[in-house]
């Protein structure tokens, strides 16, 4: 058995337009069941969810029939990547990276010795339990590693945190970015992407990848039409939350007194 090739960072490469989802409910249910709507990938979210490794690999599994997956891990930490990369995620978001040598020690989690520092297990989910005989020499190759950039400092040195080797990509975060600018609850404000927009239009001109979550589906489409590679559109709690209200308000509204 080889190592398959990951078509989300393949895809990236060749700047095709890579319209997302995240997922927050830790359910490899809802994860299998959104999986199948024809998005071409799909974020578990750690950081923000009650997941753990485990609910993290059922998700994957759920997953993988169907389209493409990356995990944000809850922090930018060795010991999380390196279980999360022995569970099989083939591509890992991390968030809140600040500066080039947090950056630096992102790829390093996810490289072997003497490249990074991963530790090497034996028999494990990513190289279904050794059977990928080529695992050790392309993983590297075939992980998608992207960085989130979630604060103003962060957006000041986004040039040289992309230019870290072996960056797939950079996700701007704009709910974390909106509250270092004064604007909690307001990811969406025109001022927060006055601030984001010079900052993503100078890292596609150095050839980037650049992606985002919004959850407003006309923002969504002119960001793809300015360049965007890779858009998470809603989550699954936000689109669960919406229709059930939705549905209820509906009903209600019409039963007579």
């Amino acid at each position: 058995m080889k190592m398959p090739n990951n078509a989300f960072k393949a895809a990236l490469k060749a700047k095709k337009k890579q319209v997302g989802l995240w997922v927050s409910t830790a359910s490899p249910m809802i994860a299998e069941l959104v999986a199948g709507a024809g998005y071409d990938w799909l974020c578990v979210d750690m950081e923000h969810s009650p997941g753990d490794v485990m609910t993290t690999m059922h998700q994957l599994q759920a997953i993988a029939p169907h389209t493409n997956a990356i995990v944000r891990p809850p922090w930018n930490d060795t010991v999380m990547v390196k279980r999360l990369l022995d569970i099989g995620a083939p591509g890992l978001l991390f968030p809140m990276v600040q500066t080039v040598q947090e950056a630096e020690a992102a790829m390093a989690a996810t490289r072997y010795p003497p490249q990074g520092v991963r530790g090497v297990a034996g028999s494990m989910r990513g190289s279904q339990w050794g059977r990928i005989k080529d695992y050790a020499d392309r993983v590297s190759d075939e992980t998608v590693v992207i960085l989130q950039i979630e604060t103003e400092a962060a957006l000041d040195r986004a040039r040289d945190i992309a230019a870290v080797d072996g960056v797939d990509g950079v996700f701007f975060g704009p709910a974390d970015i909106s509250a270092d600018m004064g604007m909690l609850g307001q990811p969406l404000h025109a001022d927060v992407w006055a601030r984001i927009m010079p900052v993503a239009q100078s890292l596609m001109d150095q050839g980037v990848p650049v992606g985002t979550l919004v959850t407003d589906p006309a923002m969504a489409i002119d960001l793809f039409n300015k360049g965007f590679s890779f858009i998470a559109v809603s989550t699954d709690t936000l689109l669960l939350t919406r229709a059930a209200d939705a549905l209820a308000a509906q009903v209600r509204s019409g039963i007579e007194e």
